[in-house]
């Protein structure tokens, strides 16, 4: 998976619309294989990050989990911890 792409279910407060969009041109980059498409392929390159966005959104709000919600702030301080232990800074 790719690194930029984070877990976005069950957390309080929720993903934000951007958080998700961020995610789902990832995505699309990963797949395409392309950072930004030429110009002929603009439009399908955004159509795709817009409905794998509103799937993405459909499934995080479908979700259920009896586990608490994590904290986006305490979970982005154990990634900062875990990338200075890995990568020492």
């Amino acid at each position: 998976m790719c690194r930029n792409i984070r877990p976005l279910f069950n957390f309080e407060p929720p993903a934000t619309e951007e958080e998700i969009r961020a995610a789902a041109l990832q995505y699309v980059r990963k797949v395409s294989g392309t950072r930004s498409p030429s110009g002929k392929n603009v439009a399908c390159f955004e159509q795709a990050v817009d409905d794998i966005a509103a799937i993405t959104r459909r499934l995080v709000e479908s979700l259920e989990t009896t586990a608490p919600p994590k904290n986006k702030e305490v979970e982005a301080a154990k990634a900062r911890l875990r990338n200075a232990r890995r990568f020492g800074t």
